[in-house]
């Protein structure tokens, strides 16, 4: 019988190994994951505020205000004023390249990571994540 702690144990383990596989695929194209993962979710929210992309990338709001003033200076990113004192970023055409071209790279990473489950057992760790996480209670 597993018991919660070694599956909490088992989940951070591979979520390591998965985000160092991750870390040396991006390496080449002169991303780190969290760049990465930056220029997904402006894909997925362009406009995003500062605040809602360190929270989407589990990010203070002072480490993602250094992180972003990086990748606006490498021509990722671009930040333009929005409403009141806000600033939002939205990706560039450099960055929407690299964005695709690291997908490819995650999707590889991603494929491995699992690639010892059948598809129903992905399918069904899928769903058990989704009833473990339960609702966002930040939504």
């Amino acid at each position: 019988m597993h018991q919660p702690s070694d599956v909490g144990l088992a989940v951070k383990r591979l979520q390591y190994r998965h985000h160092r596989a991750a870390s040396r695929a991006l390496a080449p194209l002169g991303l780190s994951l969290v760049q990465w993962d930056t220029l997904r979710h402006l894909r997925a929210k362009p406009d995003a505020s500062m605040h809602d992309l360190a929270v989407l990338t589990f990010q203070t709001d002072q480490s993602f205000g250094s992180l972003a003033a990086r990748m606006a200076e490498r021509g990722l990113i671009e930040r333009v004023p929005g409403p009141g004192r806000a600033v939002r970023q939205r990706l560039t055409e450099e960055g929407a390249r690299l964005l695709a071209e690291g997908q490819t790279a995650i999707d590889a990473v991603t494929a491995t990571s699992f690639s010892a489950l059948t598809p129903d057992q992905l399918d069904q760790l899928g769903t058990l994540l989704d009833i473990a996480l339960g609702p966002d209670p930040t939504a």
